[in-house]
């Protein structure tokens, strides 16, 4: 490893919190030669790359390097400009933007640094909120805040597969929701479809998502999991309030799948150029009554399947003059976006669903994408 490149690295990792970029900054000045650099953050809805420093337009449009970038997360290179993709782990912060192009043996260590800048972002999000404030096109509300900060983030990859979800209407979102795990042999994803309005509705999807977190943690089966959960809600509810939600186990070794699915959002499996509703026994919703007992069923994934997690305000999303986006739309959506990443095939979704009410959607919507590539170390 250079010199510089430990030299970049020691400056994000001394710098105060909310000052990683500019640190990083001078240090690419001085080792590099590089004098223009700026963090582009993408914003909540997946819209908008958003500058750091805010003195900058927004970059919106689709064909711009910066979103070459972030979208093939791969370099791009024009006109003297360096872009480069911000992620830890698959989660997709954003863009860095550096010029002018340094001599090929530096550049060749840029995108470590980007990778770099990833995980010292996430690593004071907690302690600033510089980083979170200019993600935002706009205000959040109030339960919107509380559901941001209940997910897992928005994308994930591994060797073995390959996740994405989104939120909708991302600055105003109420109930709601999903979550996911992994470890060395299993993932784990949740997906919850809240119900109420306002703070109501996020606190309800919290108490479901922080006791299913602490069954999973606990160590229980995925059926115990929704049952500790279902038992948490109706203590505090007492049947007056309850939510759907689908619960999943993937098995990282042989694409077995354990799946709960309590009153849950759809569940559709894309296989080949072949989509297909997977037939899940329905169950109660957590915490309508005391004491369910909840089956888990199992079915297999074959390498290369893809499966779609949807709530009811993505199929039932309806447009002014009151047509529904629909199934038929929805399965020919998942057909043909099959060879998109799975964080773009989940903003394309949702792109396509604001385009068919020209508004900012009336229900919550969540989508989740998971790709299966094949067995741990296939």
């Amino acid at each position: 490893m250079s010199e510089r490149l430990v030299g970049a690295k020691r400056a994000m990792s001394r710098a105060e919190a909310d000052r990683i970029v500019e640190r990083l900054a001078e240090h690419l000045d001085k080792a590099y030669g590089i004098s223009d650099v700026e963090l582009l953050l993408v914003d909540y809805r997946l819209a908008a790359l958003l500058p750091l420093d805010g003195d900058r337009e927004p970059l919106t449009r689709p064909g711009h390097p910066a979103w070459r970038c972030f979208d093939h997360q791969a370099e791009v290179v024009t006109d003297g400009v360096v872009y480069l993709p911000v992620t830890m782990r698959g989660d997709r912060l954003g863009v860095l933007r550096l010029a002018p192009l340094p001599e090929d043996e530096r550049r060749a260590e840029l995108a470590e640094i980007a990778t770099y800048l990833a995980h010292e972002v996430m690593a004071v999000r907690g302690s600033t909120d510089r980083y979170l404030v200019a993600a935002r096109a706009r205000r959040l509300t109030l339960a919107a805040e509380m559901q941001w900060e209940l997910l897992p983030g928005r994308s994930r990859y591994r060797s073995s597969f390959a996740l994405a979800g989104q939120l909708e209407p991302a600055y105003s979102v109420r109930g709601d929701s999903f979550d996911w795990a992994d470890d060395d042999h299993r993932l784990w994803v949740a997906a919850v479809n809240g119900s109420g309005e306002g703070v109501a509705a996020a606190a309800l999807t919290s108490l479901a998502t922080y006791a299913l977190r602490n069954a999973r943690r606990a160590g229980l089966a995925l059926a115990d999991q929704a049952a500790l959960a279902d038992q948490a809600v109706y203590a505090r509810y007492r049947g007056r309030e309850h939510l759907a939600a689908l619960l999943l186990e993937l098995d990282l070794r042989t694409g077995v799948v354990t799946a709960v699915d309590a009153g849950s959002p759809r569940l559709l499996l894309l296989r080949g150029s072949e989509v297909a509703d997977v037939e899940l026994e329905k169950q109660l919703p957590l915490g309508m009554f005391d004491g369910t007992l909840y089956r888990p069923q199992t079915f297999e994934l074959a390498v290369g399947d893809r499966l779609f997690v949807v709530s009811d305000g993505v199929y039932e999303a309806t447009d002014r003059s009151g047509a529904r986006y629909g199934d038929a739309a929805l399965t020919r959506f998942v057909r043909r976006n099959r060879h998109l990443s799975t964080l773009a095939a989940v903003r394309a979704l949702l792109g396509e669903l604001r385009a068919h009410v020209t508004a900012d959607l009336d229900d919550d919507a969540v989508v989740v994408c998971l790709d299966w590539t094949g067995p741990k170390g296939a």
